[in-house]
């Protein structure tokens, strides 16, 4: 039986293993329950989950059992991974808004019915755990020493490290031993930085159950200069079209760099690797239509064939010279503002952030309307600007919105 290891491998997912022929030979001859972790310390999941939700989806294709764990416990503390300061605390009301807007999404992605996969929050071990019998438990088989070694600690020394998420390995730990009590689970999938966290949880079901369990990482979502990708101006790429809307999630992929083209779609799509390689090795002009396949299969995936469609539409009205603008990001604002400064109507639509960023692209030559250069920080927009009721701005070179007299 062709184990789904070898398409990982090809599609480039897989940075490290624990056993790496132990876990070979596991996927190749049984199905297996396995699970990846995302703590909700938002209310919704960014690109930078999506390539763990791609893993689990091919898991999850070749007959295996996944466990999407949402880290309502573990969210309470914070994990100290890739981060120079300490999380911001959450409190209880937030992480349960988090936690019931991501469940929606993960159910996109990975099919949940009839047993299929296993949708839990570790909150309901950890939040009721007793502290004393906890560290008896299972604080006397992490060594202090030992975790001081690991990366997600060892940078945070010198700036400093709470003891409360000096606790959260362990608790992470605990979490990849409930699941192996609970369902079988025998395997642990997660982001490369979570790799410290990921061998504890197998050593401490191999010290306490004295059974096989097994880890591996996915690489990072980094473009060709390692710079871990999925920011933009206005932030991290959200799945959420609340958040990042469907067109700027289009753009986000249409307008990626030539060198980062093959590694997305190898990652991000299910399209074959015959056809990702074609694609891939495209030079020059011809890069843009593999572009545009990455743009749109990657926005389908998360937002639907419909709103794909819809992105792309836009995308060709803006640059094609179509004419169709119903589809390019619209915000709506009421008359009485006609007649106010642009920063002011501006900020008012969410086009920008803020009145200094707008300064900002206007000092610089990034901002236009209705495709004239705005040079003038107090210029007055005014119902001869709103053509048919409606102003084009850009931002930058491609970033476009339609700004519509209520």
């Amino acid at each position: 039986m062709a184990s789904v290891l070898d398409t990982l491998v090809e599609r480039g997912f897989i940075k490290q293993y624990t056993h790496e022929a132990e876990i070979r030979e596991l996927l190749e001859k049984e199905k297996i329950t396995f699970y990846i972790g995302f703590d909700p310390t938002a209310d919704s999941l960014h690109v930078g989950h999506f390539i763990a939700m791609m893993m689990m989806a091919h898991m999850q294709r070749a007959g295996h059992r996944p466990i999407a764990l949402v880290g309502g416990g573990t969210a309470m503390v914070g994990d100290p991974s890739g981060k120079s300061d300490m999380r911001k605390m959450l409190t209880k009301e937030d992480i349960a808004h988090n936690v019931a807007c991501i469940k929606k999404q993960m159910q996109k992605f990975i099919d949940f019915s009839d047993g299929k996969a296993i949708l839990d929050n570790n909150a309901e071990w950890l939040l009721n755990l007793n502290y004393v019998e906890f560290i008896r438990e299972i604080g006397v088989h992490f060594s202090v020493n030992k975790m001081l070694t690991a990366e997600c600690f060892k940078q945070r020394l010198e700036k400093g490290l709470s003891f409360l998420e000096f606790n959260y390995m362990l608790m992470q730990g605990y979490d990849f031993l409930e699941l192996n009590r609970r369902y079988g689970c025998v395997m642990q999938l997660g982001g490369d930085d979570q790799w410290s966290n990921m061998l504890a949880g197998v050593d401490l079901i191999r010290r306490k159950e004295n059974k096989p369990a097994f880890a591996m990482t996915c690489t990072l979502l980094t473009n060709s200069e390692g710079k871990k990708m999925g920011k933009t101006e206005k932030g991290a790429l959200w799945l959420d079209k609340d958040k990042t809307s469907p067109y700027d999630f289009y753009q986000y992929w249409r307008n990626i760099a030539d060198a980062d083209v093959q590694k997305c779609l190898a990652l991000l799509t299910f399209l074959p690797m015959d056809e990702v390689r074609r694609l891939g090795s495209l030079k020059d002009a011809e890069i843009n239509e593999a572009k545009k396949v990455l743009a749109f299969e990657v926005t389908k995936l998360v937002h639907g064939e419909e709103e794909a469609i819809k992105a792309k539409s836009a995308a060709e009205a803006l640059f094609g010279g179509g004419a169709d603008m119903s589809n390019v990001p619209t915000a709506v604002i009421s008359k009485d503002m006609v007649g106010s400064a642009i920063l002011d109507i501006l900020t008012a639509a969410k086009v920008i952030p803020s009145k200094a960023e707008g300064r900002r692209l206007i000092q610089q030559g990034g901002l236009s309307v209705n495709n004239e250069k705005v040079t003038d920080i107090n210029m007055v927009l005014t119902e001869e600007h709103f053509t048919d009721g409606s102003i084009l701005v850009k931002r930058g070179k491609k970033n476009y919105n339609r700004i519509v007299i209520e």
